[in-house]
């Protein structure tokens, strides 16, 4: 009975917390309100403050299991238990963290102790399992705000920092045992945060030289799993774009660029084993006389295996420098557990062969600058694009397909997350989709093209070679570390302060905190 009053106890902090998660959840593309953050970080706070570390871990489990069902709904398209699945493995993630957040919110600097976990919670989200899923970090909101901008200095897990603390600043403002000075400093520190991002200048200059590169959105036959069985004809398409952007050049009335490129998948069929694939891939080049930075999935490296590629393939050399992805995605690119899984889940074998990771950042010199290429979701891993950047890359390539998820708001979200890595990067980013949505960020994150869906695009963009790092390419992955490292001491400290007051409060009434009284569970 007891335990049936105090789940009782519980269930509406976990109301509250769902409706915080699905608040945060609105907070991303392609609803796009960002400042719902400040709203949701505080109700999830006042939900967790007071409760029992095992209520914590109820109430953090109902937020973020909602959180990433209103995310990534987009997951359907490869069926609902797959996004079911999903939400429930990120939520655990936020069910840890509300079993902490309820001991650190005791801390007397709680204030600066919950945005780190928050970092801490996003790392692992993004690292674990199979290379994780960095799909819902906070940073992402941000593409089309000035806050944003902080991202050229800390970086994305330190402007996920300064975000969460404006929701914790927040929530310091609004919770009605917050004393009038810590109003107001709250307040005062949140419009400072705010009002510095607004004075940050984001440079878009490069070395003097530019490069005028053409993006081909060839568009594909079909959305959702379909598109995938018919190969040639994407293929051809992708071909028939770019003679026609060559018509474009002879007539005068396009620019002839100095690099074409090619989305992911662009070709399916592994154009040196395919006669038909390598010809309309070298009709394409020989017409633009120029080199084109292939999509291609080739055979190998070992029996039933496969892997996403770039290729450049030059008009005079032919095909040269390889980039193999390096983050393949589980159970869409390959099975984790494969045998012991397929007998049991017959869908899995639409994933055919094993992709096989690359080894090496995709840094590809091509006439004479430095692109860094990385391949779709990949965008969204701070290790590939930071080792790109250690390469000398001087303009990013994203080279991705949609095609699967199209309409559902997911090519929206990755458009976002491309925009904050041009933010952070301080680079241009041409972005070539089979199907949309391509484009050009600028290094600044403003849009100079954005296509439609599942509709042909070519675009020829005038862009800088930048050789300058921004603040946060220089850090690397020090803020992150440093953050994360102050969360899980945060969540050490609450440990100890709890055994503390447990030794100490035998037989008397534990002294008065910040927080409401304790939930038990």
């Amino acid at each position: 009975m007891e335990r049936l009053k105090a789940l009782g106890r519980v269930l509406p902090r976990v109301a509250v917390a769902v409706v915080a998660g699905g608040l945060l959840g609105y907070a991303f593309e392609p609803h796009d309100h960002p400042w719902l953050i400040v709203i949701a970080v505080p109700l999830f706070l006042a939900a967790l403050n007071g409760a029992s570390a095992k209520a914590g871990f109820l109430i953090g489990a109902g937020f973020g299991i909602t959180y990433y069902a209103v995310l990534v709904p987009w997951l359907t398209v490869i069926g609902g238990d797959a996004a079911i699945a999903l939400a429930i493995l990120e939520g655990l993630f936020y069910a840890v963290f509300g079993m902490f957040a309820t001991q650190v919110l005791k801390l007397k600097l709680w204030m600066l102790w919950i945005p780190c976990l928050w970092v801490a919670t996003e790392y692992a989200t993004a690292s674990v399992p199979f290379g994780g899923f960095p799909w819902g970090r906070l940073a992402w909101a941000f593409s089309d705000s000035p806050l944003g901008k902080l991202a050229s200095l800390v970086g994305i897990p330190g402007l996920s920092f300064a975000i969460a603390l404006l929701g914790v600043l927040a929530y310091a403002v609004l919770r009605p045992k917050s004393a009038l000075k810590l109003r107001v400093v709250a307040l005062v520190a949140g419009v400072a945060i705010v009002g510095g991002s607004t004075l940050i200048n984001l440079s878009s200059e490069g070395n003097g030289k530019v490069v005028k590169a053409a993006m081909v959105q060839g568009n594909v036959p079909g959305k959702g799993l379909e598109f995938l069985g018919r190969a040639r004809t994407v293929t051809r398409n992708h071909l028939n774009a770019t003679l026609d952007l060559e018509k474009k050049v002879e007539a005068g009335t396009e620019l002839q660029p100095d690099i074409v490129i090619w989305p992911e998948n662009s070709t399916d069929i592994d154009p040196f084993k395919d006669d038909e694939t390598r010809a309309d891939i070298e009709e394409a080049v020989k017409a633009v006389d120029v080199p084109i930075l292939v999509g291609a999935v080739l055979e190998g490296p070992g029996p039933n295996e496969r892997q996403t590629t770039g290729v450049v393939w030059d008009p005079k050399t032919g095909p040269g420098q390889i980039y193999a992805k390096r983050h393949p995605v589980p159970f869409g690119e390959y099975i984790p557990f494969r045998d012991q899984l397929l007998p049991y889940i017959k869908r899995l074998e639409m994933v055919g062969r094993q992709t096989a990771p690359g080894k090496v950042p995709g840094v590809l010199p091509i006439g004479g600058v430095t692109y860094g290429d990385v391949i779709c979701f990949e965008v969204a891993y701070d290790d590939v694009v930071e080792d790109v950047m250690k390469g000398g890359a001087q303009i990013l390539v994203v080279q991705t397909n949609n095609a699967t998820y199209g309409g559902t708001g997911q090519p929206e979200q990755q458009f976002a997350i491309t925009r904050m890595r041009a933010i952070e990067t301080g680079r241009t980013v041409l972005i070539a989709s089979t199907s949309g949505i391509s484009g050009v960020v600028r290094p600044d994150g403003k849009v100079e093209h954005k296509s439609a869906q599942f509709v042909p695009d070519v675009y020829v963009a005038t862009v800088p070679v930048r050789d300058a790092h921004t603040l946060a390419t220089t850090l690397g992955g020090w803020p992150q570390w440093i953050l994360t490292g102050l969360g899980i001491l945060g969540v050490v400290l609450a440990l100890f302060a709890r055994r503390r007051r447990a030794d100490t409060g035998s037989g008397t009434p534990p002294a008065p905190t910040h927080s409401r009284e304790k939930v038990p569970v």
